[in-house]
């Protein structure tokens, strides 16, 4: 018997202030068998990130064909396509040929080592912007993790405060690479 998805329930509220955005959203997310805390808050983080107006999460993980979270015009036409980890190089490719801009949010050692294999062919790619978010990073937002979470993210010059009631955590996302 395969194993379900744990469904989480986060009420995200994000205060963009380098992007005047600033917007409520209730999420609910299936995190996949194979998905850990690590790559599940990842995710609520590029969500908060790139936060707009039709933004949804993907089927990622059980889909090649669809990212983690992504944007879609009102004639279905992909304008933004936003990976988490470290993805093939080949579907990152395809992913910019479909989208108009695709991102990639790397997180943890492993991501610079993906980085290092994957940068030559990947900086080919004009629409693609790469971001790094650091092992440690991580580890603190895993902290966060409830069932039921109430979350509020504020974005200001760079820095990344994202937190509940009872703690905040600060963060800084390096940049990797940005559209030409």
């Amino acid at each position: 018997m395969a194993l379900k998805s744990t469904i989480f329930k986060v009420d995200l509220q994000v205060a963009d202030m380098d992007r005047h955005y600033y917007g409520d959203h209730s999420l609910t997310i299936a995190r996949h068998p194979s998905e850990n805390d690590e790559r599940m808050m990842a995710r609520v983080l590029a969500f908060a990130l790139f936060a707009q107006e039709g933004l949804a999460f993907g089927n990622g993980l059980s889909t090649n064909d669809e990212p983690d979270i992504w944007k879609r015009d009102l004639t279905g036409d992909v304008e933004l396509w936003i990976d988490v980890g470290q993805p093939d190089e080949k579907l990152i490719r395809k992913a910019s040929h479909r989208s108009k801009a695709v991102v990639v949010l790397s997180f943890g050692r492993v991501g610079e080592v993906w980085w290092s294999q994957n940068r030559g062919p990947l900086e080919r790619l004009s629409n693609l912007r790469v971001l790094h978010l650091p092992a440690e990073a991580v580890e603190q937002l895993v902290g966060l993790v409830q069932r039921t979470m109430r979350l509020q993210c504020t974005v200001q010059d760079g820095q990344i405060w994202l937190g509940d009631t009872e703690q905040s955590v600060q963060l800084e996302v390096a940049t990797w690479k940005q559209p030409s």
